[in-house]
């Protein structure tokens, strides 16, 4: 993995087995980063729940989600992601994604085609009206 220069400094705030949640100071701007290259769904979920308590208390503008070390693409934790925590999230004003993905074309194809999926079978979903974005690096998802 290359080496960032960072324009803003990041705290850690909770850390798991598969990835960890870091606030980028004095932004409202939370980054859930990947270790492994698998997330379970129980822990996505777990870290999903404590990201959107942060969401809720500390009013998050946006949230990046560093994808680059998963090599195991999940349908059901993108659905789950989607449908319901985006929707609740979108209740609390977190309406800015920014997503960070492996360079692997099979992984990207199959969130291209997850999220297809995903819209077709639920047109109401907030999510089309949120501001999702891919960038290449995470200085690009910061200020952008």
């Amino acid at each position: 993995m290359v080496k960032e220069e960072l324009t803003s400094s990041l705290t850690e705030v909770q850390k798991f087995k598969h990835a960890a949640i870091l606030r980028v100071d004095e932004k409202p701007i939370l980054i859930i980063e990947s270790k492994k290259d698998y997330i379970p769904i129980e822990e996505f979920k777990e870290i999903f729940q404590a990201v959107g308590e942060l969401v809720k208390s500390d009013k998050i503008e946006k949230l990046i989600f560093d994808k680059r070390q998963l090599r195991i693409f999940h349908q059901p934790s993108m659905e789950w992601y989607f449908i319901h925590w985006k929707e609740e999230m979108w209740k609390y004003g977190l309406k800015t994604h920014r997503k960070l993905l492996p360079q692997d074309d099979i992984f990207r194809e199959s969130v291209k085609i997850g999220r297809e999926k995903i819209f077709r079978e639920n047109p109401q979903l907030k999510a089309r009206e949120m501001d999702i974005q891919y960038c290449d690096n995470l200085d690009e998802a910061i200020e952008n």
